[in-house]
């Protein structure tokens, strides 16, 4: 029963309500230039609270905060009167413009204003941020992880609502598994999404990851390097060797001198046994070797 209304509801109005709302006339184009309901001081304009996207590129504020300099906002702000607050507007979408529009110095925005509840708000934030591939992947995660806790969504439900594969969102979401620590990494662009889900099931993940970072690691190497951590081959500092006394070196160097090669005896220290091992550096002294031991 559940699952119908689910269903029958998809995700609250979402993105597809948002633009039939605001469309200038009945038919104009996709990329009309939308008509603001008004003009509104900067200052009565705030963010969302439960925006998604937690990180802002400075370059590309700064990129959009010049355009807007020159051309002014050409889209208008998508905003709801902020409950309990007169006067004041809470964005529903277009905060990246809103912040570079402060950057630019502008007094007032365009806004098109329109009634949504908090169910409403935060599903069109996450699924407009979703559908422009603004977030990085922590932030694509966490959003589904919202939709599916505080809407009851399914992973099949988004995966038919945002034209995403369930195994697109089902991989991302466990993500979110990772220690907090490799999430920032992923969230800087230090580790991609494929090095973070090679880590997933890893013991050893801050590790292997500042492995990664330090050492620019591709996700094959990733893969390879979590499996020996898994079976105990990861690389372990070798045991030092215990130097050779000065009979042992003299002895290799009267032998090397003999011979015309290099030679090197590992004589196990409290035994008498070793053993010794000859270097040849091509086969005519390989042929030599063996001429001289069959003699």
């Amino acid at each position: 029963m559940a699952e119908n209304r689910m269903k029958s509801r998809g995700l609250g109005r979402g993105l597809s309500a948002l633009m039939a709302d605001v469309n200038e006339t009945p038919g104009a184009p996709a990329d009309a230039p939308r008509r603001p309901d008004m003009m509104v001081p900067i200052e009565k304009i705030v963010p969302n609270p439960d925006q998604p996207r937690r990180r802002f590129d400075p370059d590309h504020l700064e990129d959009l905060s010049n355009s807007i300099r020159e051309k002014g906002v050409i889209q208008p702000l998508i905003v709801r009167e902020k409950p309990g607050e007169a006067g004041v507007y809470e964005i529903v979408a277009g905060e990246r413009r809103w912040r570079a529009s402060q950057k630019a110095q502008l007094h007032e925005l365009p806004v098109v204003v329109r009634e949504f509840n908090d169910t409403e708000v935060l599903e069109i934030a996450i699924i407009e941020n979703i559908q422009r591939a603004d977030l990085n992947p922590v932030e694509e995660a966490a959003g589904y992880r919202q939709l599916m806790d505080r809407f009851g969504h399914t992973q099949e439900v988004l995966s038919r609502a945002l034209g995403k594969s369930r195994s697109h969102i089902a991989n991302l979401m466990r993500l979110l598994n990772l220690p907090a620590d490799i999430q920032d990494m992923l969230e800087q662009g230090k580790l991609s999404a494929g090095h973070a889900r090679a880590l997933i099931t890893s013991d050893h993940a801050k590790e292997i990851a500042s492995k990664i970072v330090a050492e620019g690691l591709s996700v094959r190497q990733t893969e390879d390097l979590v499996k020996k951590f898994a079976s105990g081959e990861q690389d372990k500092p070798k045991p030092k060797k215990a130097d050779k006394d000065a009979d042992t070196k003299a002895l290799e160097g009267d032998l090397s001198a003999a011979l015309g090669m290099k030679v090197f005896i590992d004589h196990k220290a409290g035994s008498e046994s070793g053993q010794v091992t000859i270097k040849y550096k091509d086969m005519e002294q390989l042929d030599e070797l063996c001429r001289i031991l069959s003699s």
